[in-house]
């Protein structure tokens, strides 16, 4: 099966086309971070808080636009700290909404794969009444927490590809 590397983190990654946004945005007070550890892997870690109408924390990597299918999965090789993410994934710079998916961790290294297929279309909390993700191409990767509470967050990523079918 094909597979296209989005990104590879290791210690001499350019992180100059991944930006965090943070409910900051929007008067919230939430703050993350996003760099390259020791080893070599990107870290996405800060604090949550729906304090202010505040509550979540995200790291957007925009790239140039990558050929895919409907039928094609993301898969991350990460290490979380237990708590449930969201993957996101825009298929045209200027949409408004995103295709969603969640995805728990455990605390451990881990493969998560995402079938772009059963990515949700979302904008500000709301699923939309459009289909799943059915485009050919994706100009945008998030990787979003926002569970509803106050909480401190790690995520470790050490790659992320599209398998193609």
């Amino acid at each position: 099966t094909p597979t296209d590397t989005l990104f590879d983190f290791n210690k001499n990654s350019d992180l100059s086309l991944w930006n965090i946004v943070d409910d900051r945005v929007m008067g919230g007070i939430s703050q993350s971070f996003f760099k390259i550890t020791d080893e070599g892997h990107g870290k996405f870690y800060g604090y949550v808080t729906t304090e202010r109408n505040g509550g979540f924390s995200s790291v957007d990597y925009d790239f140039e636009t990558v050929k895919v299918s409907p039928t094609s999965k993301i898969k991350i090789k990460l290490k979380g700290d237990g708590k449930t993410f969201q993957f996101r994934v825009k298929a045209f710079a200027y949409d408004r909404h995103n295709y969603i998916k969640e995805f728990d961790t455990t605390g451990e290294w881990q493969t998560v794969e995402i079938e772009l297929s059963e990515m949700e279309p979302s904008w500000r909390r709301n699923t939309l009444k459009i289909a799943n993700f059915n485009k050919d191409k994706m100009t945008r990767i998030t990787v979003l927490i926002a569970n509803g509470k106050k909480q401190n967050f790690e995520l470790l990523i050490d790659s992320i590809e599209i398998v193609k079918s």
